[in-house]
Formats: structure tokens, C-alpha cells, sequence
């Protein structure tokens, strides 16, 4: 489909539900990605959510003007405003419903710039294989913060984007065009559940194949809850499995369910 944002013609792919729908989720998909390879890179594991409209969004160029600073993707080059583009489709399609975002990678960066930046256009926002950039390379500081729920996943073998954080390897800065510091994926749930107000310690439960489950709750505060997968690499937890240069894909976990679980969409 097309829509004009900010002056510039911008495309995405929209999946309906035959039965109607609750929501509408706005994905956006990795580096060097556009929608419909990012629907076969997840075996299309987003369009069966039930009751879920799901808008897959085309970043320029295969990227998006994400949230770091130290950015060289086209889409930062040319200045594109991606936020622009995602309200457009919200006012297009949203029709009252609850909007919730998804990002994986350079996508996950761009629902963290969303959260800062334009916060009251989602009900919650889902972070893949992303994390919150260091204050010295944060593109958007010191905006108004809205709580949100916020759910994160990633593996700790990752070589892109490393889970510990901080610099990307030589190889990812140079491939990818982009780089600067990160916080740790355990201090970014933190950063997020430190914005909704949380002052309580976090809570982690083991669960099978390797993975734990860290819950920042508090009542009266928007939850954020982190999903850490031993072993796995840049990957989306679910049944489809990513090529192998990336690392392994666990199928103990299925992003979507844990989406539909967190925000209570069942």
C-alpha cells in the first residue's frame, strides 16, 4: 500500500484479519529488510495474532532514521521522518483501536525513538535484538516521558548487537553503517522500567530451553518485562529460524505469544 508522510511517498504491506480486529501493530523490520522479507525472515508469525491488524512498514532504503546518534544509514542521511510515516498509518487504519509497535533490530531502535518521541500514538511497544543508545548517543534525550509497557527480547550470543552492549563489533559498525554505544539489554528494561516509575526490584524466573523471564512490576506503574534467550543469536524468538551467519533461533519461545501475553491480548 501507499501513503504519503512528510512530503515522501512511503509503502507497507497491511494484513486484516478475515473476522475483524482489536488492534493494529505496526511492524517495522531489521537493517537491509523490507516487509515482505521480514514476513518470510519470521515464517509470517505476525499475521496469525489474533484479532490483530498488522501494518508492515518499508524503511528507506531497507533502514530506518532509528534513535542513535551515531547513525549512517540513508534513512539518517536524507533526513527521512519515519515517525511521520507511522502516524500517517495510524491515522489511516488505527480508526479508534489500540496501536501497538514491534521492531526488530535497526526497526527495534526505531520504536525506541517512537517511545521518546511520540509516545501517545501506542498502547506498547515491543524491542527485538535492540537497545536503548547511551546518552552520548542518544539522538532524542530529554522529551517528555509517557509510561508505556514496554516488552524486550533478545539472545545472549548475539554478534550484532551484543547483549552486554556497548560497541557493536568492527565488522556490524562497518556492514551496517552504524554504531556508538548501548546500554546493556538488562539496563535498557531497567532505563524503560525506571520511566514508568518502577522503584522496585525487578523479579527473574527460569523458564525452560534456557530462558528467563525479568519482570519489572510495580502497581500503578506501566510494566516492562524482559525475555533473555541463552545462546540465541540477532534473532526473533518463534518457529521459523533465522540463517545460521546469525545465529540460532530458539523455539522454546514464540515472540508473538509472549506479545499477546504481555499486553493481554487474549
Amino acid at each position: 500500500m501507499d501513503i504519503e508522510a512528510a512530503g515522501r511517498a512511503r509503502t507497507y504491506t497491511l494484513i486484516e484479519p478475515a473476522g475483524g480486529h482489536d488492534r493494529l501493530l505496526l511492524v517495522f523490520h531489521g537493517s537491509r529488510q523490507n516487509a515482505a522479507q521480514f514476513r518470510a525472515f519470521t515464517g509470517q508469525a505476525f499475521d496469525a495474532i489474533p484479532g490483530t491488524a498488522v501494518a508492515y512498514l518499508d524503511g528507506y532504503r531497507g533502514n530506518w532514521n532509528d534513535a542513535r546518534t551515531a547513525s549512517r544509514f540513508p534513512a539518517r542521511r536524507a533526513d527521512v521522518d519515519d515517525v511521520a510515516f507511522a502516524e500517517a498509518v495510524v491515522k489511516q487504519h488505527a480508526g479508534g483501536r489500540k496501536v501497538y509497535a514491534a521492531g526488530y533490530s535497526n526497526g527495534g531502535g526505531m520504536v525506541i525513538r517512537l517511545l521518546h518521541e511520540h509516545p501517545d500514538l501506542l498502547a506498547g511497544a515491543t524491542i527485538i535484538a535492540a537497545q536503548q543508545p547511551a546518552p552520548a548517543n542518544f539522538l532524542v534525550p530529554d522529551l517528555p516521558v509517557v509510561p508505556k509497557p514496554v516488552l524486550l527480547l533478545h539472545g545472549t550470543a548475539d554478534r550484532i548487537v551484543p547483549y552486554a552492549g556497548g560497541e557493536m563489533a568492527a565488522w556490524a559498525r562497518f556492514a551496517f553503517r552504524v554504531g556508538g554505544e548501548t546500554l546493556s539489554t538488562p539496563d535498557t528494561a531497567a532505563y524503560f522500567a525506571q520511566r514508568n516509575g518502577i522503584t522496585v526490584p525487578p523479579m527473574t524466573e527460569e523458564l525452560s530451553g534456557g530462558i528467563s523471564r525479568t519482570d519489572h512490576r510495580q502497581d500503578g506503574h506501566a510494566p516492562v518485562r524482559l525475555y533473555t534467550v541463552r545462546g540465541d543469536g540477532h534473532t526473533i524468538p518463534g518457529p521459523h529460524p533465522a540463517p545460521r551467519l546469525i545465529g540460532r533461533t530458539t523455539h522454546h519461545l514464540h515472540t508473538t505469544d509472549a506479545m499477546a501475553e504481555f499486553f493481554r491480548w487474549n
